[in-house]
Protein backbone atom coordinates (compact mmCIF):
# COMPACT_ATOMS: atom_id res chain seq x y z
CA UNK A 1 0.00 0.00 0.00
CA UNK A 2 1.41 3.39 -0.90
CA UNK A 3 1.40 6.11 1.13
CA UNK A 4 -1.01 8.11 -1.06
CA UNK A 5 -3.61 5.24 0.38
CA UNK A 6 -3.49 6.54 4.40
CA UNK A 7 -5.69 9.86 4.13
CA UNK A 8 -7.15 12.11 6.95
CA UNK A 9 -11.09 10.51 5.78
CA UNK A 10 -9.68 7.29 6.21
CA UNK A 11 -8.11 8.11 10.08
CA UNK A 12 -11.39 9.75 10.48
CA UNK A 13 -13.55 6.62 8.82
CA UNK A 14 -11.19 4.28 11.16
CA UNK A 15 -13.56 1.33 11.50
CA UNK A 16 -12.79 -0.65 14.80
CA UNK A 17 -12.42 -4.68 14.48
CA UNK A 18 -11.54 -5.04 18.43
CA UNK A 19 -12.66 -3.52 21.90
CA UNK A 20 -8.99 -2.24 22.22
CA UNK A 21 -6.96 0.53 20.09
CA UNK A 22 -2.75 0.82 20.43
CA UNK A 23 -1.48 3.74 18.72
CA UNK A 24 2.55 3.09 18.34
CA UNK A 25 5.26 5.77 17.34
CA UNK A 26 7.91 4.93 14.97
CA UNK A 27 11.19 6.24 14.93
CA UNK A 28 13.06 5.37 18.30
CA UNK A 29 10.16 3.68 19.24
CA UNK A 30 9.50 0.66 16.57
CA UNK A 31 12.84 0.95 14.68
CA UNK A 32 16.58 2.23 16.47
CA UNK A 33 16.45 4.75 13.47
CA UNK A 34 16.07 7.97 15.70
CA UNK A 35 20.05 8.64 16.42
CA UNK A 36 21.08 7.96 12.60
CA UNK A 37 18.19 10.31 10.79
CA UNK A 38 19.06 12.85 13.27
CA UNK A 39 23.08 12.74 13.39
CA UNK A 40 23.66 11.52 9.85
CA UNK A 41 20.55 13.70 8.33
CA UNK A 42 19.00 16.34 9.71
CA UNK A 43 22.13 18.35 11.80
CA UNK A 44 24.20 18.54 9.10
CA UNK A 45 21.83 19.70 6.81
CA UNK A 46 21.13 22.40 9.29
CA UNK A 47 24.50 23.54 9.01
CA UNK A 48 25.20 23.69 5.63
CA UNK A 49 21.58 25.56 4.82
CA UNK A 50 22.27 28.01 7.01
CA UNK A 51 26.26 28.20 6.77
CA UNK A 52 26.75 26.93 10.34
CA UNK A 53 29.42 25.25 9.63
CA UNK A 54 31.81 26.90 11.63
CA UNK A 55 30.03 25.94 15.16
CA UNK A 56 28.96 22.52 13.93
CA UNK A 57 29.97 20.75 16.89
CA UNK A 58 28.18 23.09 19.05
CA UNK A 59 25.09 23.27 16.61
CA UNK A 60 25.01 19.44 16.91
CA UNK A 61 25.36 19.56 20.59
CA UNK A 62 22.36 21.87 20.63
CA UNK A 63 20.41 19.41 17.91
CA UNK A 64 20.89 16.69 20.06
CA UNK A 65 19.40 17.86 22.95
CA UNK A 66 16.64 19.03 21.35
CA UNK A 67 16.01 16.01 19.21
CA UNK A 68 16.99 13.14 21.28
CA UNK A 69 17.67 13.82 24.63
CA UNK A 70 15.58 16.12 26.15
CA UNK A 71 11.55 16.15 26.49
CA UNK A 72 11.29 17.41 23.09
CA UNK A 73 12.25 14.33 21.96
CA UNK A 74 10.20 13.28 18.88
CA UNK A 75 8.93 16.38 18.39
CA UNK A 76 8.19 17.74 14.78
CA UNK A 77 11.12 18.63 12.76
CA UNK A 78 9.47 22.06 11.79
CA UNK A 79 9.18 23.28 15.77
CA UNK A 80 12.39 20.76 16.73
CA UNK A 81 14.15 23.21 13.77
CA UNK A 82 13.08 26.38 15.23
CA UNK A 83 14.23 25.23 18.66
CA UNK A 84 17.59 24.26 18.01
CA UNK A 85 18.12 27.36 16.24
CA UNK A 86 16.80 29.47 19.17
CA UNK A 87 18.69 27.69 21.51
CA UNK A 88 21.70 27.98 19.57
CA UNK A 89 21.59 31.53 19.60
CA UNK A 90 21.30 32.10 22.67
CA UNK A 91 24.89 30.36 23.51
CA UNK A 92 27.62 32.68 24.26
CA UNK A 93 29.85 30.33 22.14
CA UNK A 94 27.52 31.09 19.42
CA UNK A 95 28.12 34.86 19.35
CA UNK A 96 30.33 35.43 16.75
CA UNK A 97 27.66 33.90 13.94
CA UNK A 98 24.66 35.15 12.70
CA UNK A 99 21.99 32.13 13.81
CA UNK A 100 19.35 33.36 12.27
CA UNK A 101 15.89 34.27 14.32
CA UNK A 102 13.41 32.18 11.45
CA UNK A 103 10.53 34.79 12.45
CA UNK A 104 8.60 33.45 9.18
CA UNK A 105 9.01 30.13 10.19
CA UNK A 106 7.68 30.57 14.05
CA UNK A 107 4.74 32.36 12.36
CA UNK A 108 3.96 29.50 9.97
CA UNK A 109 4.06 26.68 13.16
CA UNK A 110 1.78 29.28 15.17
CA UNK A 111 -0.48 29.76 12.55
CA UNK A 112 -0.43 25.99 10.35
CA UNK A 113 -2.30 23.17 11.60
CA UNK A 114 -0.51 20.42 9.02
CA UNK A 115 2.77 20.44 9.90
CA UNK A 116 4.11 18.89 7.28
CA UNK A 117 5.55 19.05 4.06
CA UNK A 118 2.87 19.15 1.63
CA UNK A 119 1.43 22.29 3.88
CA UNK A 120 4.71 24.11 3.43
CA UNK A 121 5.05 23.67 -0.46
CA UNK A 122 1.53 25.34 -0.39
CA UNK A 123 2.30 28.13 1.41
CA UNK A 124 5.65 28.32 -0.55
CA UNK A 125 4.50 28.42 -3.58
CA UNK A 126 1.69 30.98 -2.43
CA UNK A 127 4.11 33.43 -1.27
CA UNK A 128 7.66 33.10 -2.24
CA UNK A 129 8.66 33.40 1.17
CA UNK A 130 12.55 33.36 0.87
CA UNK A 131 13.00 32.03 4.86
CA UNK A 132 10.06 29.63 4.15
CA UNK A 133 12.04 28.09 0.99
CA UNK A 134 14.80 27.66 2.34
CA UNK A 135 13.41 25.62 5.31
CA UNK A 136 11.11 23.61 2.76
CA UNK A 137 14.75 22.98 0.90
CA UNK A 138 16.59 21.68 4.22
CA UNK A 139 13.62 19.46 4.54
CA UNK A 140 13.27 17.98 1.11
CA UNK A 141 17.45 17.55 1.65
CA UNK A 142 16.53 15.95 4.92
CA UNK A 143 14.20 13.46 3.29
CA UNK A 144 15.86 12.44 0.54
CA UNK A 145 19.42 12.01 2.76
CA UNK A 146 17.29 9.78 4.82
CA UNK A 147 16.34 7.51 2.06
CA UNK A 148 19.97 7.20 0.77
CA UNK A 149 21.27 6.45 4.60
CA UNK A 150 18.51 4.55 6.47
CA UNK A 151 18.14 1.02 4.73
CA UNK A 152 16.27 -2.35 6.39
CA UNK A 153 17.02 -0.89 9.74
CA UNK A 154 15.31 -3.79 11.74
CA UNK A 155 12.90 -3.29 14.44
CA UNK A 156 13.86 -3.40 17.87
CA UNK A 157 13.94 -6.87 19.60
CA UNK A 158 10.52 -7.76 20.83
CA UNK A 159 8.61 -5.77 18.31
CA UNK A 160 7.76 -8.08 16.44
CA UNK A 161 6.42 -10.14 19.37
CA UNK A 162 4.15 -7.46 20.98
CA UNK A 163 2.69 -6.55 17.69
CA UNK A 164 1.40 -10.09 16.92
CA UNK A 165 -0.01 -9.97 20.65
CA UNK A 166 -1.61 -6.58 20.07
CA UNK A 167 -2.96 -7.57 17.15
CA UNK A 168 -5.11 -10.73 17.83
CA UNK A 169 -7.01 -8.33 20.75
CA UNK A 170 -6.47 -5.00 19.56
CA UNK A 171 -6.64 -2.48 16.93
CA UNK A 172 -2.98 -1.05 16.14
CA UNK A 173 -1.93 2.16 14.22
CA UNK A 174 1.20 3.65 13.29
CA UNK A 175 1.04 7.12 14.98
CA UNK A 176 3.58 9.61 14.05
CA UNK A 177 5.35 12.98 13.33
CA UNK A 178 7.44 11.39 10.28
CA UNK A 179 6.26 12.18 7.06
CA UNK A 180 3.86 9.28 6.12
CA UNK A 181 5.85 8.52 2.98
CA UNK A 182 9.30 7.32 4.95
CA UNK A 183 6.74 5.57 7.42
CA UNK A 184 5.56 2.99 4.75
CA UNK A 185 8.80 2.48 3.17
CA UNK A 186 10.49 1.33 6.75
CA UNK A 187 7.22 -0.80 7.89
CA UNK A 188 6.95 -2.38 4.31
CA UNK A 189 10.68 -3.15 3.87
CA UNK A 190 10.52 -4.78 7.54
CA UNK A 191 7.55 -6.95 6.71
CA UNK A 192 5.27 -5.13 9.16
CA UNK A 193 2.71 -3.09 7.07
CA UNK A 194 0.19 -5.74 7.67
CA UNK A 195 1.11 -5.54 11.93
CA UNK A 196 -1.06 -2.31 11.52
CA UNK A 197 -4.34 -1.16 10.61
CA UNK A 198 -3.20 2.36 9.73
CA UNK A 199 -0.25 4.45 9.21
CA UNK A 200 -0.99 8.26 10.22
CA UNK A 201 2.04 10.48 9.57
CA UNK A 202 2.74 14.43 10.16
CA UNK A 203 0.56 15.41 7.38
CA UNK A 204 -2.56 14.21 8.67
CA UNK A 205 -1.90 16.49 11.89
CA UNK A 206 0.01 16.51 15.59
CA UNK A 207 0.00 12.45 16.94
CA UNK A 208 -2.56 13.71 19.70
CA UNK A 209 -4.93 14.83 16.62
CA UNK A 210 -4.49 11.27 15.47
CA UNK A 211 -5.73 9.38 18.51
CA UNK A 212 -8.66 11.60 18.00
CA UNK A 213 -9.82 11.12 14.61
CA UNK A 214 -9.39 7.50 15.16
CA UNK A 215 -10.83 6.96 18.74
CA UNK A 216 -13.52 9.56 19.16
CA UNK A 217 -16.60 7.54 20.24
CA UNK A 218 -15.27 4.64 19.52
CA UNK A 219 -13.68 3.73 23.12
CA UNK A 220 -13.15 4.63 25.99
CA UNK A 221 -10.08 5.96 27.55
CA UNK A 222 -8.93 3.08 29.35
CA UNK A 223 -9.22 1.05 26.17
CA UNK A 224 -6.78 3.05 24.54
CA UNK A 225 -2.88 2.53 24.62
CA UNK A 226 -0.40 4.96 23.58
CA UNK A 227 3.67 3.58 22.84
CA UNK A 228 5.81 5.94 22.55
CA UNK A 229 9.31 7.08 23.66
CA UNK A 230 8.66 10.71 23.71
CA UNK A 231 6.93 12.84 26.25
CA UNK A 232 5.02 14.25 23.49
CA UNK A 233 3.20 10.74 23.19
CA UNK A 234 2.56 11.16 26.48
CA UNK A 235 0.71 14.06 25.85
CA UNK A 236 -0.99 13.00 22.83
CA UNK A 237 -2.26 10.38 24.95
CA UNK A 238 -3.67 12.00 27.98
CA UNK A 239 -4.76 14.88 25.86
CA UNK A 240 -7.30 12.06 24.47
CA UNK A 241 -8.00 10.22 28.20
CA UNK A 242 -5.93 7.55 27.03
CA UNK A 243 -3.26 5.53 28.51
CA UNK A 244 0.80 5.92 27.93
CA UNK A 245 3.59 3.30 27.54
CA UNK A 246 7.02 4.25 27.71
CA UNK A 247 9.56 2.77 25.82
CA UNK A 248 12.55 4.04 27.15
CA UNK A 249 15.67 5.88 25.74
CA UNK A 250 18.60 3.55 25.69
CA UNK A 251 16.28 0.65 27.40
CA UNK A 252 14.29 -0.09 24.67
CA UNK A 253 14.53 -3.50 23.90
CA UNK A 254 13.88 -4.04 27.92
CA UNK A 255 10.79 -2.11 27.83
CA UNK A 256 8.74 -4.19 24.78
CA UNK A 257 10.31 -7.39 26.49
CA UNK A 258 7.73 -6.00 29.89
CA UNK A 259 5.33 -4.71 27.38
CA UNK A 260 4.90 -8.42 25.72
CA UNK A 261 5.29 -10.27 29.52
CA UNK A 262 3.58 -7.79 31.51
CA UNK A 263 1.92 -4.59 30.63
CA UNK A 264 -0.13 -5.42 27.60
CA UNK A 265 -2.16 -8.06 29.74
CA UNK A 266 -2.64 -5.44 32.85
CA UNK A 267 -3.87 -3.35 29.88
CA UNK A 268 -6.31 -5.54 28.65
CA UNK A 269 -7.37 -6.79 32.00
CA UNK A 270 -8.32 -3.47 32.77
CA UNK A 271 -5.58 -2.79 35.72
CA UNK A 272 -3.27 -0.19 33.77
CA UNK A 273 -5.00 3.10 34.32
CA UNK A 274 -3.48 4.95 38.36
CA UNK A 275 -0.82 3.52 39.75
CA UNK A 276 0.94 1.21 37.62
CA UNK A 277 0.56 3.85 34.28
CA UNK A 278 2.34 6.26 37.09
CA UNK A 279 4.96 4.58 37.95
CA UNK A 280 6.20 3.59 34.26
CA UNK A 281 5.96 7.60 33.25
CA UNK A 282 7.44 8.64 36.26
CA UNK A 283 10.81 6.26 35.59
CA UNK A 284 10.58 7.47 31.75
CA UNK A 285 10.34 11.13 32.67
CA UNK A 286 13.40 11.06 34.99
CA UNK A 287 15.22 10.26 31.87
CA UNK A 288 14.89 13.00 29.98
CA UNK A 289 15.67 16.41 30.77
CA UNK A 290 13.90 19.99 29.99
CA UNK A 291 17.03 22.01 30.93
CA UNK A 292 19.94 21.77 28.61
CA UNK A 293 23.04 20.49 30.57
CA UNK A 294 25.07 23.94 29.49
CA UNK A 295 22.11 25.76 31.42
CA UNK A 296 22.45 23.70 34.21
CA UNK A 297 20.05 20.88 33.50
CA UNK A 298 20.38 17.28 34.37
Amino acid sequence: MSSAAYTKEGLINFHPTHDFFVGIDSDGCVFDTMEIKQKQCFHGLIAEQWALQSIEPLLRETAEFVNLYSRSRGSNRFPALLRTLDLLRDRPEAAAVTVPRMDHLRRWIEEETQLGMPALEACVAATGDPELAQVLAWSQAVSRRIEEVVQQVPPFEGVRDCLHKIGTQADAMVVSQTPTEDLVREWKVNGLLDAVAFIAGQELGTKAEHIAMATRDRYPGTHILMIGDAPGDCHAAQTNGALFYPINPGREEASWQCLFDESLDVFLAGGYAGAYERGLIDAFDALLPETPPWMGGG
